[in-house]
């Protein structure tokens, strides 16, 4: 594996990327899918698979579009990282970098949204010496990337404990006006934290990434800096919140024991609609409906049109709008919590 070959390895993961991108930009778009490289090219099973998943992302920027949102422009990169050749067969890291801008339907949404993703991609050698691009599989264990076609999957969960209500995903939904009392919490640092830290981590934390996920991990700092208080006690105890050098509750990383001590310490209450969320507000998903709460975020922009945005680890990502989020997973179920 030679320099020259595994630069041609990232221009074509990158072209190919790129194009599901594109797919969401309401602009036409001149590019076709991955440029055919002396060293590389796209497999003509790949080729198919992405001409369907561009189908569908069409198909979401069209609901988005139905829901008020849109993006003007959009600019993806892909850092390469580890290569690992074996016979025939490469296997390459690969993080992609994605910034979508927001066009400005109603007048006040964010600038824009953007995220980091992490892929494996799988590259075949030819009889004719070429390499071929045969697969991209996503490797964050979170919500799927707005430009990821690929359904997520979600783990079982038990039942017996304090239950959060699901919130409905119309729009419009009734305005639920969120007040700061005195001595409350601050959601603006909720806000500041999680945009601060949705992309550089914080290195006064540890990180969850390759156990399940960091979402929840994340949002529990970014309420900590925001005001919630430590509670105390052993950490499988739904009961307790809580996070040290050495060890954390259940309650602080874990998606489900997060909702059961929140619902339990009367922490939060739960929205009827996402729609309803404001600053400082949580997100979960149960990515299949069965049960399970599969990813937490935490609200940290809301325009004057009532559209809240998220910002959250695994898939990294900033301000990525709720229309967004529901449009590329209609099939989740959602909880929504007021904090």
């Amino acid at each position: 594996m030679d320099e020259a070959t595994a630069e041609s390895f990232g221009r074509v993961a990158d072209a190919v990327l790129a194009e599901r991108t594109a797919a969401l930009v309401d602009a036409k778009s001149a590019r076709r899918i991955a440029p055919q490289d002396k060293k590389v090219r796209v497999s003509a099973g790949l080729v198919r698979d992405e001409d369907t998943g561009l189908s569908s992302l069409r198909s979401r920027k069209s609901r988005l579009a139905s829901l008020g949102e849109a993006y003007s422009a959009a600019d993806t990169k892909v850092t390469m990282g580890k290569v690992t050749v074996k016979g025939g067969r490469a296997t390459v890291e690969a993080t992609e970098s994605t910034t979508l801008t927001y066009k400005k339907v109603r007048g006040d949404e964010p600038t824009t949204t953007g995220f980091q993703a992490h892929h494996e991609l799988s590259f075949n050698r030819t009889s004719d010496g070429k390499w071929e691009l045969a697969g991209i599989r996503p490797t964050d264990p979170g919500l799927r990337a707005v430009n990821q076609p690929v359904v997520a999957t979600a783990a079982t969960d038990t039942g017996g404990y304090p239950s959060a209500k699901p919130a409905a995903t119309s729009w419009p939904a009734r305005p639920v006006p969120k007040t700061q009392k005195a001595g409350g919490y601050n959601y603006a640092a909720m806000a500041s934290y999680a945009e601060k830290y949705w992309r550089s981590y914080n290195p006064a934390y540890r990180k969850f990434n390759s156990a399940g996920g960091d979402c929840t991990n994340f949002i529990s700092q970014a309420l900590k800096a925001g005001g919630w208080k430590d509670e105390a006690g052993s950490s499988s105890d739904y009961h307790k919140w809580w996070y040290n050098s050495e060890n954390q509750s259940d309650s602080w990383v874990g998606a489900n024991e997060w909702s059961w001590f929140t619902m339990s310490s009367k922490r939060a209450t739960n929205l009827a609609n996402v729609y309803q969320m404001d600053v400082g507000d949580i997100l979960q998903m149960d990515f299949d409906g069965d049960g399970s709460k599969d990813h937490s975020m935490i609200t940290t922009y809301r325009s004057r049109a009532g559209i809240p945005y998220l910002t959250y680890h695994s898939t990294n990502t900033f301000r990525k709008s709720v229309a967004s989020i529901v449009a590329s997973n209609p099939e989740a179920v959602y909880y929504a919590y007021r904090t």
